[in-house]
């Protein structure tokens, strides 16, 4: 068994629940992750209540190594994203006993 959910599964499970077609389904998801992608790519924050949080953060440049060689290099800054799991959703993953 697969455990990886794609975008093809996530479609095929709106097709299924909905009753629209599968194209709709299909650009319903494309427009949704466009939508999420750019809210991130703006450096803002996606928050997405019962579910978690997507944080973008800027990383400085570092020092770092090439195990190889072991020859010291400079890693460029670049930007890092995070998600933080919600509490709500923490508490189902994790139910006290």
């Amino acid at each position: 068994m697969d455990k990886t959910l794609t975008k093809a599964n996530i479609v095929e499970a709106i097709y299924e629940r909905t009753g629209t077609n599968r194209l709709d389904a299909r650009e319903a998801v494309e427009k949704l992750l466009a939508i999420m992608k750019n809210a991130i790519k703006k450096d803002h924050d996606l928050l997405i209540s019962g579910f978690g949080k997507f944080e973008c953060y800027d990383k400085a440049s570092r020092r770092g190594r090439n195990p190889q060689t072991r020859e010291t290099i400079i890693l460029p800054p670049r930007k890092v994203i995070v998600f933080r799991l919600s509490r709500k959703f923490r508490s189902e993953l994790n139910p006290q006993k």
